[in-house]
């Protein structure tokens, strides 16, 4: 089973993205995390870590994919 982390901060974009995505990842071939980093801006560095530069972004097994633009990682600090 394939990891995903779906990072976001609860923005509209963000919402619409995890509806659209996340929601359509087969639960059988992916285990998926849903990391709000408004509220867990613990989790900014791991995020950084991947490579992601903005949010909604997906990770899929250390992959980033940004999704659509909602915020920059800077600007949840």
């Amino acid at each position: 089973m394939s990891e995903a982390l779906f990072f976001h901060a609860g923005c509209p974009v963000c919402i619409s993205a995890e509806q659209q995505f996340v929601q359509a990842l087969d639960p059988t071939k992916y285990s998926v995390e849903i990391v709000h980093l408004g509220e867990q801006k613990d989790r900014i560095a791991q995020a950084e870590r991947y490579g992601v530069k903005s949010v909604p972004a997906l990770v899929i097994d250390g992959q980033p994919f940004h999704i659509n633009f909602g915020a920059a990682l800077a600007d949840l600090k």
